[in-house]
């Protein structure tokens, strides 16, 4: 039988098995980006994904012939929203390569050691757990501030930065100076807003770091002001008017010119010192006023930096170690179920207060019901809570030695726990759904979505207005929101004329929004906002949606196989297509806003851009190809129907060389679309 096994290895059965494990880590780990990026729900911990994409890295560093272009290993960021205007960074604003051993930190400063010299000097820092930004001063006063965005583009969010007191208008100097920092949200700050929140029975913020990136890309200023936010400049990015020969250096002159830089920084000489420094700040973390999700070792000499380099996407000359989930003990008093707003029905577990990483936490996510059968959660275990900083807090473990006997079994509920429907089980997950259109529940939650900031941006329909109107019998979907009358309101307690025409004029403005936002408040599974834009862009209208197949639907950027799935089922549903019909009847806009298109000579193409070209950025080229139906790709491959090359192309070349797929200049291609 061992020999059979391998002879099959011989025949390259074993590096099929990796292809597929490689495969399926970058399916999990695209699945999560689009958790956390599209949807704002993600489902593992900040912890685990790191691991999770450690584990891709390092095999596809162990087989470089399975790496492509498209993997979330090559990628920086998470992209950027279109309501901001793009910026162009002048440093690519690169991640880091985690770590996550005292091992590894040892093994990356060893090396440095050993290639660069015995007597360099490294700085560990906090690693601040907020939002990356980046701020440009010109002659000392702040021109413009932006997210990281991708990396190379972010978004100018720059009279967000405004509203924020550690941000200075001006420096104490009239140098050009771009620095970097991370934008947090203090937790006094944190623990303050979601206080008030629950006095006025809204929907709690998750955790300070989303909250800090969320509060930071809206469009309302007041609401980024009263918030309070901060900021702790970790780096300077470039300089037109000073050189500085190490990184302390550079911090220091920017306290000195009024900058609020990072408050933990310490230069050390040996791993030894790295090491203590790491663990010194692991013991202190808690008591600190704001989350980090780690430290950071780098180079302090900034011209060996240089030459010490970086991949495309991180420094060689840092690493971030990251903590391990802060564990507390504590007891399950009960156990309780949500409902969402797709029908997913999800277990919770009401816990005994205790603090984790800053945050004092009464609940946490059960996931699934097959979850409490894989921990053996039983109503009065004790067990243990951990929180990554990032997500709801979490059961990790029960402690079955500290079981009394009071401890029960918790019974998995056959029916919706609000309309009595029973549930259904979904067949691509271990979720429990109620699937009943009119239930309460999902009729609540649906709506609360559609009148969101994001989706229909309908000012003031708030969570208590939303509760009174299904109660009356006013609103039983999203569409009914369109036929409340000034009438049916006015006349109701804590409405008087002036709110009654406010809200009547939101509901009427929105009528007019963008396709986009109609069809992110439609809260199809899987669909956030990005892809909803994409969707609204890529259709005339949303009738075009409706009739898509799974196969049109796959041809959009950044669409899977699930996504364009859940979109074909949900506009085949009778009660969407009566809810278009309403919504069509109603007034609101139903139309696209449609990426202008000048021909449709390059139908269906797929084109890979490489190298550099005069005159011309890559995002250029790319709007040529898309405004000509073409389709721009990342990586060659058999399917690619055309590269355009440049100047330095380099291994996209060899390949498309080697595949036979046609390659042209950018002159070339000029011609092409020009003779249409």
């Amino acid at each position: 039988m061992n020999n059979e096994n391998e002879q099959i290895d011989l025949f390259g059965n074993a590096d099929l098995n990796i292809k597929k494990e490689i495969e399926d880590l970058r399916k999990q780990v695209e699945y999560h980006n689009m958790r956390y990026h599209q949807l704002d729900d993600p489902e593992i911990s900040d912890y685990e994904y790191d691991k999770l994409t450690q584990k891709l890295r390092n095999l596809e560093s162990l087989h470089p012939e399975y790496v492509v272009t498209t993997s979330p290993t090559q990628k920086v960021g998470s992209g950027i929203k279109n309501i901001f205007s793009e910026v162009k960074h002048n440093v690519v604003m690169q991640s880091l390569q985690d770590v996550f051993s005292f091992e590894e930190v040892e093994d990356f400063v060893n090396k440095l050691n050993l290639e660069y010299g015995q007597n360099l000097e490294y700085v560990v820092e906090t690693k601040v757990d907020g939002l990356s930004v980046s701020l440009e001063y010109e002659n000392g006063i702040l021109k413009v501030g932006s997210t990281r965005g991708d990396g190379v583009i972010g978004e100018d969010v720059t009279q967000n930065l405004k509203v924020i007191a550690s941000i200075p208008h001006e420096l104490k100097t009239s140098d050009t100076i771009e620095v970097r920092g991370e934008v947090y949200l203090p937790r006094k700050e944190f623990e303050r807003i979601n206080s008030e929140l629950e006095k006025e029975g809204k929907a709690i913020l998750a955790n300070p770091r989303n909250a800090a990136a969320g509060t930071l890309r809206q469009l309302n200023n007041e609401l980024v002001k009263s918030r309070n936010l901060s900021i702790y400049v970790f780096n300077v990015q470039k300089s037109s008017s000073k050189t500085f020969n190490t990184h302390s250096e550079s911090l220091v002159y920017c306290k000195n010119v009024g900058i609020n830089v990072i408050p933990y920084s310490k230069v050390c000489t040996s791993v030894t010192e790295v090491l203590e420094e790491i663990k010194r700040i692991g013991t202190i973390r808690e008591d600190l006023d704001f989350d980090i999700d780690g430290a950071v070792v780098k180079i302090n000499d900034l011209n060996l930096r240089q030459e010490i380099g970086s991949t495309s996407k991180v420094p060689k000359w840092a690493v971030a170690y990251k903590y391990p989930p802060e564990k507390k003990e504590t007891k399950i008093l009960d156990i309780i179920v949500n409902v969402g707003r797709t029908g997913q029905v999800t277990p919770m577990a009401v816990l005994e207060p205790v603090r984790v990483a800053g945050s004092l936490i009464s609940r946490a996510t059960l996931h699934n019901f097959d979850y409490l059968k894989l921990k053996d959660i039983k109503i009065n275990d004790t067990c243990i809570v951990q929180k990554a900083g990032d997500v709801i807090p979490e059961i990790a473990e029960i402690i079955p030695s500290k079981r009394t006997g009071i401890e029960r079994e918790f019974d998995v509920p056959t029916d919706c726990p609000v309309c009595g429907e029973e549930l259904e089980k979904d067949e691509n997950t271990v979720a429990l759904r109620c699937t009943n259109s009119e239930c309460p529940a999902l009729i609540y939650r649906s709506i609360l979505h559609f009148v969101s900031r994001d989706a229909m941006d309908i000012t003031g329909f708030g969570e208590a207005i939303v509760d009174r109107f299904i109660s009356l019998g006013y609103i039983k979907d999203i569409s009914d929101i369109y036929y409340i009358e000034y009438d049916m309101i006015e006349k109701l307690d804590r409405f008087d004329k002036k709110s009654a025409t406010n809200l009547i004029n939101s509901i009427e403005k929105s009528k007019q929004n963008e396709l986009g936002r109609l069809i992110f408040g439609l809260g199809i599974r899987h669909i956030g906002k990005k892809s909803a834009q994409v969707l609204s862009e890529n259709f005339n209208d949303i009738y075009d949606i409706s009739n898509a197949t799974v196969e049109d639907i796959l041809k959009l950027s950044d669409f899977g196989e699930i996504m364009a799935v859940s979109v074909v089922e949900f506009f085949k549903k009778p009660k969407t297509i009566e809810i278009i019909e309403k919504l069509q009847e109603a007034g609101v806009n139903l139309k696209s806003s449609k990426k202008e298109v000048k021909s449709n000579i390059l139908d269906s193409m797929s084109i890979v851009v490489t190298g550099s070209f005069d005159n011309y950025s890559r995002e250029d080229i790319v709007k040529l190809i898309e405004t000509n139906s073409g389709k721009f790709s990342n990586s060659v491959s058999k399917k690619t129907d055309m590269v355009i090359a440049g100047e330095a192309a380099g291994s996209k070349l060899k390949k498309a060389e080697d595949l036979g797929v046609k390659v042209i200049s950018l002159d070339e291609f000029l011609k092409l679309i020009e003779n249409i």
